[in-house]
């Protein structure tokens, strides 16, 4: 038992890489979690197939995006990692949760919105519309006090909060409401190629997307045709100059250097040594990660082991919070 607060977060293994801005924005703030949080970490295959997908890509992206988490420094002795469609409860409670699910509320979850009105209803499935609140299912089971996310991440946490208050007020108090972490000093890091767009693997054109898993020459290639602006000095303004200031930001994150350092070095020099200077760091820095990602899935027989392990624990604290809200909903005990 730990007096810790809980913390729960998941990532879609619908790529066959993280990006480095899915990396910095949340994968690496899950690190330090682990020592001051019960931490409980997912990789979350039940909501990757909400989209059309190939079955022997999702199991090997969904190993993939665990060994990327081991390899960025989740400790399966200091957390409970595992894949969310080992622990059957979360699907099991999303029912319950369901059932205590406004139309409206569901229909108006900025996703679904969005791409309703991109493809059509009849072109989006019903897991688009619900996805949601198996997310909420998610959260609650574990009892999480904190989720971290990002800005664009509050919707989903206010749902979660508003189900969780809603069964506890029509069925007594059986979930914790859980907060959002918001990691305010989180580096926003946007499109190489279009710097008006954040990085994202569903971006249409990957040139502008750094993968974690990428060979050095790739990545320097990238980064040697990242957009800049017009102009030659080298200065930090997101708003006159999102493209350079965007490289001056993943130099800062990943080099520990402040901004205004870096500024003052390159007086006197031009984009093409930023982006070399950039390319360098990025490399540096993605290069073990990268080696640790490949030694983790080389021994797939471990990798497994310890995908069960954190199953076998996410088990043992969904499998109580389910059996308190199906009491508290009213169904029949199971006999044993």
């Amino acid at each position: 038992m730990t007096n810790r607060q809980r913390v729960l977060s998941g990532i879609q293994p619908t790529a066959d890489s993280f990006h480095l801005g899915n990396y910095l924005g949340a994968v690496r703030n899950w690190v330090p979690l682990q020592d001051s949080h019960d931490a409980f970490y997912c990789v979350v295959d039940l909501h990757a197939i909400t989209n059309p997908h190939d079955p022997a890509a999702l199991r090997r992206r969904t190993r993939v995006a665990a060994a990327q988490l081991l390899a960025a420094g989740l400790d399966p002795d200091r957390c409970a990692l595992f894949v969310q469609s080992h622990v059957p409860q979360h699907a099991e409670l999303a029912w319950v949760m369901e059932c205590i699910t406004g139309f409206g509320e569901a229909s108006r979850m900025t996703q679904f919105k969005d791409r309703t009105a991109r493809y059509g209803s009849d072109k989006v499935g019903v897991g688009v519309f619900t996805y949601p609140i198996l997310q909420a299912a998610d959260i609650l089971l574990y009892q999480a006090n904190v989720v971290p996310i990002g800005e664009d991440q509050r919707q989903h946490i206010e749902l979660t909060r508003d189900l969780a208050q809603r069964f506890n007020s029509r069925f007594g108090d059986t979930f914790v409401i859980p907060d959002a972490l918001i990691v305010k000093e989180t580096a926003k890091i946007v499109d190489l190629a279009d710097p008006a767009a954040k990085m994202s693997k569903s971006s249409e054109s990957q040139a502008g997307v750094i993968d974690i898993l990428e060979e050095p020459a790739a990545i320097t290639k990238k980064i040697k045709r990242a957009v800049t602006d017009t102009g030659t000095e080298v200065r930090f303004d997101p708003a006159k100059q999102p493209g350079v200031s965007n490289l001056l930001t993943i130099q800062s994150t990943l080099s520990g250097r402040q901004i205004e350092e870096l500024v003052t070095s390159y007086a006197g020099k031009g984009y093409g040594d930023l982006k070399s200077e950039v390319a360098a760091v990025v490399v540096d820095y993605l290069t073990p990660l990268r080696e640790r990602t490949q030694k983790w899935l080389s021994d797939e027989a471990g990798l497994d082991e310890v995908l069960a392990t954190g199953a076998a624990r996410a088990r043992e604290v969904a499998g109580a919070t389910l059996a308190a809200a199906y009491d508290a909903v009213g169904f029949l005990p199971a006999r044993r």
